[in-house]
Formats: C-alpha cells, structure tokens, sequence
C-alpha cells in the first residue's frame, strides 16, 4: 500500500504473495472496536480488505490510498465500502470521521507532519485513531544488507526512505498536531515470508526502485548475494522472516 503519491504498486503480487500485511492486523481492526453507524477513514487502504472488514462490522468504511492501481483492485474486491485515490499528506475529507484506521502504511509518509495532519482534520473532537507500522528498529537487517549491496549493484537507486519513529518521536508528533495518545507499542514482530523465494519477493514489492535499477543480467547474483547476506539471521525453520518492529498506537483528537 501506498501513501506517498507513487503508482509502482502491483496490486495482484501484493494481495497473492504478500497478503500477511493486512491478515496480521486483525487484533488491530479488534482494538478499534468498529461500531455500526460509524465513519471510519481507512489511511493507505491498499487493496481494501481491511476497509472490507469495517464496512462489514456496520461502518461507513472509506479507504484511501495513493496507488491508483491498488484502489481499482479495491473497489473490484469491495463493492461493500468507498474507495478514493488520495494522497495522506493532503487529503481533506467533505465530513468529519469518528475514527481514522491505518495499518502498515505510515512509514511510506515523508514528512510524517503532513500525515498526523490530516489524521487530524479527518477526526471530530473526541475521534479516535488506531493505527499501525514500522518502528524503531523495522528491517534493520534488511535495509543494512542492501546498503552493503548498494554501491556494487544500484548505486543511483535509492533505498525506500521509510519512517521508522521511536514511541516517544512520535507521541511527541501527534501531541503537537492536538492528539493525545492513549497507548503505544513497539515490538518485535518476525513476520515469515510465503515461498522459498520470499526474501526476493519482499524486496521486489518493497524496495522497488533499488531492485529495478539492478542490471537484469546481474538480478540473479543480486538476490544470490542478498540472501547470502540475511540467511544466518532471517532463514530459519525451512524459510524466510522479516525482522519486522512494529509500533501501535491509539490516540483521540483533544482539540
């Protein structure tokens, strides 16, 4: 899923290959505790089945999402909620929400400012948010193994400069914006990755352009040499595992 305005998304490898994003968040959707007649803002909606479980609960779901080829497969998979190509740094909904739902999205947002933002405006005083994504910590292996790669392989691609905030950077951020949070969360959540080949397709999805930029004729010693890499720590048990750190929170619009 995709805030930040880009449209590189594959819509199907994400929901065939990659579908742990949105099932690993079902105690998040039971934190939120949908209620029937609510309006609920989902912030990088993806593929929408997350918006699909709101809608279900009795919510007026909306999702929103920056890829345009990610809310098409939305809309084709949900009819039962809304869904609008927008972009989180500046949307402004028509109708206050009385809650605003994110998951695994709110690291793609560069300045993290312009996302809290918008949670904001989106909210009625007393509206809650609930959201979740990568913390302090998230693929540090990973993003260290392709910096070691980097300067041999895509040396004028970028690494996805992802937002990865400690509690207290970002209970600080949503204090500022008039947020109080409630409760927050960092840990360690190794998430497992589907096939043998998972660590490559994880960097396919995620790391995009560093991956593109790869000569073809070099790909396969690439993610050879990645593997290398992460297999002592991130292979175990017959496969792959992203060493994921995940932040929660839960905060309400104080003013």
């Amino acid at each position: 899923m995709t805030t930040d305005g880009s449209n590189r998304w594959d819509a199907r490898l994400y929901d065939d290959r990659h579908a742990f994003v949105w099932r690993s968040a079902a105690s998040l959707v039971e934190l939120l505790a949908p209620q029937r007649g609510e309006r609920i803002l989902d912030v990088g909606c993806g593929t929408g089945h997350l918006t699909a479980q709101l809608a279900a609960a009795g919510a007026e779901a909306v999702g929103i999402d920056a890829s345009a080829t990610m809310i098409e497969e939305a809309r084709r998979n949900h009819p039962g909620a809304q869904f609008f190509v927008a972009d989180a740094r500046d949307y402004r909904a028509d109708e206050p929400f009385d809650a605003v739902f994110s998951n695994a999205a709110l690291h793609w947002v560069r300045p993290p400012e312009a996302a809290v933002r918008t949670i904001h405006s989106a909210l009625r005083p007393g509206g809650r948010f609930v959201a979740e994504f990568g913390g302090c910590g998230n693929v540090a292996r990973v993003v260290a193994a392709l910096r070691r790669l980097q300067g041999e392989f895509f040396p004028t691609a970028a690494i996805p400069d992802w937002y990865f905030p400690s509690v207290a950077e970002y209970a600080s951020l949503l204090e500022a914006a008039g947020l109080e949070t409630r409760e927050a969360w960092l840990f360690d959540r190794p998430t497992p990755l589907e096939g043998n080949d998972g660590l490559r397709s994880w960097a396919r999805m995620f790391a995009t352009d560093a991956v593109a930029a790869v000569d073809t004729n070099r790909a396969e010693e690439f993610f050879s040499r990645l593997e290398a890499e992460l297999r002592s720590e991130l292979f175990r048990d017959g496969g792959w595992f992203a060493d994921y750190r995940r932040l929660r929170i839960t905060a309400v619009r104080i003013k």
